[in-house]
């Protein structure tokens, strides 16, 4: 049995991979969530009775309270999914994006190492117990932009153009030298853009369809030509897991779902889905430094460990759109803010 601290397990992605580690596992998990605005428990309402599940308020960035979950639960494994994660509002806001996204990952990676080692008391051992692993969730975005041909590959020049983007660079580039220096076991994995159930209507897709049910404007970045490799969350969950059990340490793995569409298909697949006309699209003024293009080569995790997408885009998008328009008490309780009141109701006593 590991014991996996997942860390910002109430979002999007961290709460899909927990569900499909507690379904698919003996592990016990540990969810470890600030509960900022994009994160929300009733994501996880229907496993937060698990026998091998515990949930814990706190932030990454407090070594107090990390360095006591790790002596409480004996942690051995960390899938680092805690960051902030929402483009525009790095813009808007960076130094948040740097205090949690770097300092946060180096308090992980420090109280990790130090439980970990064979020796805590020598500062210089390089020795480790045995099945224990640090994976840091990244992001494609950390390469930049590429033309209209090419793909990022794992030895892709790390380009980051957005405060987002060179947070989680900074982020990366710690881990790694926490490998490099101390001998630390550790890997990367590098995802496109996600899409599935549960993800906070800030993102492209819930966003078109909560305004679509709304009869809202669909705003659009620019001439909405900017090309993104779409994911589907349950693939990425699959995949990461992939990379805890068989990934060589110290590698970085790249995460693709091998469907590059335009931001304007997108929204165009979605009115036609939805029933509603093309006069909702509303274009906008093109954020700063918006990447024009990004794509994924699978090469090695698919000949490396196995791992291959199983959702075709047409399938995840259509289970997608289903998800929200059954699951509408769940957009209004995101839209109103009414989510933030599931701690308070479930936890606080």
């Amino acid at each position: 049995m590991k014991k996996i601290l997942v860390t910002g397990g109430a979002g999007f992605i961290g709460a899909n991979f927990i569900k499909y580690m507690l379904n698919n596992h003996e592990d016990r998990v540990v969810n470890l969530d600030m509960l900022t605005y994009a994160g929300n428990l009733d994501n996880l309402s229907e496993v937060e009775k698990h026998p091998l599940y515990t949930f814990i308020k706190g932030d990454i960035r407090d070594r107090k309270q990390i360095k006591s979950i790790f002596n409480e639960y004996d942690i051995d494994t960390v899938i680092n999914f805690a960051a902030e994660s929402h483009v525009d509002r790095s813009i808007e806001e960076p130094e948040i994006f740097l205090s949690t996204n770097v300092i946060g990952t180096q308090v992980l990676l420090d109280t990790a190492k130090n439980h970990w080692k064979e020796n805590p008391e020598d500062k210089h051992c390089r020795k480790f117990k045995p099945n224990v692993k640090f994976v840091q969730v990244s992001t494609d975005e950390v390469y930049g932009t590429l033309g209209k041909t090419g793909l990022f590959t794992e030895k892709t020049p790390l380009a980051p153009n957005s405060p987002y983007a060179a947070s989680k660079t900074s982020a990366d580039l710690l881990v790694r030298a926490y490998h490099e220096t101390f001998g630390m076991p550790v890997n990367i994995t590098r995802c496109s853009n996600n899409y599935g159930p549960y993800q906070f209507p800030e993102k492209l897709i819930p966003l078109m369809i909560n305004n679509c049910i709304q009869n809202k404007s669909l705003p659009v970045y620019g001439d909405g030509m900017q090309v993104r490799d779409w994911l589907h969350v349950s693939d990425h969950c699959v995949a990461i897991d992939t990379v805890l059990r068989k990934g060589k340490v110290g590698e970085v793995y790249n995460i693709g779902g091998n469907n590059e569409k335009a931001n304007i298909e997108i929204v165009k697949l979605l009115i036609k889905e939805l029933n509603k006309t093309e006069n909702l699209i509303k274009y906008v003024k093109d954020r700063p430094g918006h990447d024009r293009r990004y794509a994924i080569d699978n090469t090695k995790i698919s000949t490396e460990l196995g791992w291959k997408p199983a959702y075709t885009f047409e399938q995840g998008m259509a289970e997608t759109i289903r998800w929200y328009l059954e699951n509408n008490n769940w957009l209004k309780k995101i839209v109103t803010g009414e989510y933030r009141d599931y701690y308070d109701n479930m936890y606080r006593q």
